[in-house]
């Protein structure tokens, strides 16, 4: 047991300095390899190809389909390491069979008036603020709405952003995506470059301290909770009854796009999606696009009787 312990140990110290994986992956990592080494407490072969099937087996009666199909990655990518690096002379799960379907689940999106009451709730509750601090809060509120739906980040990547890596001036923020992928958005809309532009004034000193862009009150990083948190206020003050997330916000910038015809490739790069599989998903979500092309575009609508 205390060797398996150690090659967890030495994979994590791999995957953080030579693989360079950011701190959210390797926390997952950590998570999904201790459950592992967990459940082969007075097992002498942890790693052979009976007790791998076996903690597979356990993992789907446990987690839902793609929490179980994270955690077979993880596994596989550490016994590929061990392999690899010969620590063990042959390979258990490259013979166990690990093909099955996981669910499609749709991404929820919101239409765009909804998005409108939500700017609109955010941008009001500025102008009823009583106090300076509270006015400034509400400020970087409305910058980070305008962000997430102008950009379609991630809300991880959103709250990673350095004061160096948006430039409002020639209006294009440099993100740090997953897999240390490095892609540049553009931003074109006034109203986003001056609500940017009008928090980024308000809070420069606290940015040039904390070494953040979105900070917050007591002038460290903006959690992801914290913008979670932020966007849920705002859903209440604009009376959006369904639940509203920064992720939703993503997907509708997605889907939004892709129903004004924007290439799915260029939607691809910017939410910076490494496989157009993962894109695609958002043809699926254009239902009421599809409707409308439809009934306009139909050859059938050319045909007379």
């Amino acid at each position: 047991m205390n060797q398996l312990h150690s090659q967890i140990s030495n994979y994590l110290t791999y995957c953080q300095y030579q693989k360079m994986l950011n701190d959210k992956t390797l926390k997952a990592y950590r998570i999904d390899l201790s459950q592992f080494e967990n459940s082969f407490v007075d097992e002498p072969e942890p790693l052979s190809k009976d007790c791998i099937c076996k903690y597979i087996q356990r993992l789907h009666v446990k987690y839902k389909p793609k929490s179980v199909k994270r955690k077979i990655a993880c596994i596989r990518a550490f016994i590929n390491y061990l392999y690899f690096d010969e620590q063990i002379t042959s390979n258990p799960i490259s013979k166990i069979h690990l093909d099955f379907r996981e669910p499609l689940v749709l991404p929820k999106a919101l239409p765009l008036s909804t998005i409108q009451k939500l700017l609109r709730a955010a941008y009001q509750s500025a102008k009823q603020q009583q106090t300076q601090c509270q006015y400034y809060v509400s400020l970087r509120n409305i910058a980070v709405l305008e962000l997430l739906f102008a950009t379609g980040l991630r809300v991880s990547e959103l709250c990673s952003i350095r004061p160096s890596e948006i430039d409002l001036k020639n209006g294009f923020v440099k993100v740090q995506g997953k897999g240390s992928r490095e892609r540049i958005i553009f931003i074109s809309n006034p109203d986003t470059l001056t609500a940017l532009r009008t928090y980024q004034k308000a809070y420069s000193q606290k940015i040039s301290e904390s070494g953040w862009f979105f900070v917050n009150r007591l002038g460290g990083r903006l959690s992801e909770q914290s913008v979670r948190g932020m966007i849920k206020s705002d859903a209440e003050l604009a009376k959006i009854t369904q639940r509203v997330t920064p992720h939703m916000l993503r997907h509708s910038f997605a889907t939004l796009m892709l129903e004004d015809d924007v290439d799915i490739r260029y939607i691809q790069s910017i939410l910076g999606h490494s496989s157009i599989t993962t894109t695609q998903i958002y043809t699926h979500v254009s239902l009421s696009k599809q409707k409308n092309i439809m009934r306009k575009k139909h050859p059938r609508n050319r045909i007379t009787l």
